[in-house]
């Protein structure tokens, strides 16, 4: 007779992962049937815009690579464009030695935030929580937990300098790891240069790592320019060896390869050895034609640009129209928008699926309630991702009016 598995035998950790956004949102909008119109989908960041197409043909072309395993480093191909583009693109110095010692390749940032913490962290280190921000990538909590530590959530809002500033000196002697996002997802706010200076200071005087999302960099407003970085930080203060901080970087936003699951990961030279060593482990070496195809799309910058003007183009259409109901302003970076909402944000996304077939995301889904004032930072707001073809922006826009 069959024993049936002992699920008290499994990594108890597990059980406190809550559920997923998009999970909740599927809930949410069980049994309601949309409206007879054309559905729009504004609630995934999922990039739409084409692949350019130079980076498939680099992938065709070195189909031939699957013959070989993959090394955990990456090629030097790969590592030597990412470090050319690196220093074009953050005024980094000495390319050859951050290609040799400073850069590894991941699949794409979200595995790679994820695997950072269970490197990184030490669950039997007295100072058990990680920092991050709040509405917030619910993968941070989940790589925090299943590390053994403590996610401890700061606010994130508009004003991403500030937000940092209001951390305490308790709090980041309480901390192994700080997770920061700039732009931010989902408000698209940027931190000031000063601001990762003072925060990589905060870094040196209290013992920990820094661990910066960049995936939405290269999507800015062509009017609010290119948004700095936490290496061009450390860079501007000396640190040239990057102590303590990392930057995640991705081609799924920048050059609208979602499905490529290529990344890379860049800063302190030993961080990135231990964590080399840990994938090595793992397994999670990328695959040869990702590197080719990835190498091209890093030397590349004409199809960036292309892709941050139709973006723009959107933003400028979108906010023509949402504006006459909502306050509501282009943000720096980034591709969604954050609206403050007059009523409940849950019962307005089921509406706005039942009478408009528009779908988008509760703002109350991204973050956490508050313990201290039981406040949730993205409860009344919305999500939207313009992501979709201009002309389903506009009408998703229109739709969104009539909604209100």
């Amino acid at each position: 007779m069959a024993v049936p598995y002992n699920t008290g035998m499994m990594n108890s950790e597990l059980q406190l992962l809550q559920p997923y956004p998009f999970e909740r949102l599927r809930a949410l909008l069980d049994g309601i049937t949309p409206a007879d119109l054309n559905p729009i989908s504004l609630s995934v960041g999922e990039p739409k815009h084409p692949a350019p197409q130079f980076v498939l043909d680099a992938l065709t072309d070195s189909l031939r690579l699957v013959e070989k395993y993959p090394t955990t480093r990456g090629s030097d191909e790969l590592r030597s464009s990412i470090a050319a583009w690196l220093c074009q693109r953050f005024a980094l110095n000495n390319p050859d030695a951050l290609a040799a010692n400073h850069i590894l390749p991941v699949n794409g940032t979200r595995e790679g935030l994820f695997a950072i913490a269970q490197c990184v962290l030490d669950r039997g280190n007295s100072t058990s929580t990680v920092l991050m921000p709040n509405p917030f990538y619910q993968i941070y909590e989940g790589a925090a937990l299943l590390a053994g530590c403590t996610p401890r959530f700061y606010t994130a809002d508009e004003n991403p300098d500030a937000n940092l500033d209001a951390i305490s000196d308790q709090e980041f002697d309480d901390a192994q790891m700080i997770y920061i996002c700039t732009p931010g997802n989902p408000s698209g706010a940027v931190n000031s240069l000063s601001s990762l200076k003072k925060l990589i200071e905060k870094s040196h005087q209290h013992d920990f790592v820094i661990v910066s999302d960049e995936c939405y960099s290269e999507i800015y407003r062509k009017q609010t320019g290119a948004p700095c970085g936490l290496l061009q930080a450390a860079s501007a203060m000396g640190l040239d060896q990057y102590d303590r901080c990392l930057v995640f970087h991705s081609l799924s936003k920048r050059s609208n390869l979602p499905g490529l699951r290529s990344g890379f990961v860049a800063g302190d030279a030993t961080l990135i050895k231990n964590f080399a060593n840990y994938r090595t482990y793992h397994g999670c070496s990328m695959p040869g034609p990702i590197q080719s195809a990835s190498a091209a799309a890093w030397s590349d910058e004409q199809h960036v640009t292309q892709n941050r003007n139709a973006y723009d183009e959107k933003y400028a259409a979108v906010l023509d129209i949402l504006s006459t109901k909502l306050t509501i302003s282009t943000p720096p970076a980034g591709f969604y928008l954050w609206p403050e909402l007059a009523v409940d944000d849950q019962t307005f996304t089921q509406q706005l699926l039942q009478e408009q077939n528009v779908r988008a995301v509760p703002g109350s889904f991204l973050a956490r309630t508050d313990p201290k004032d039981q406040i949730n930072p993205g409860q009344n707001r919305l999500r939207l991702a313009l992501v979709a073809p201009l002309e389903d922006c506009i009408q998703a826009a229109n739709r969104i009016i009539q909604c209100l």
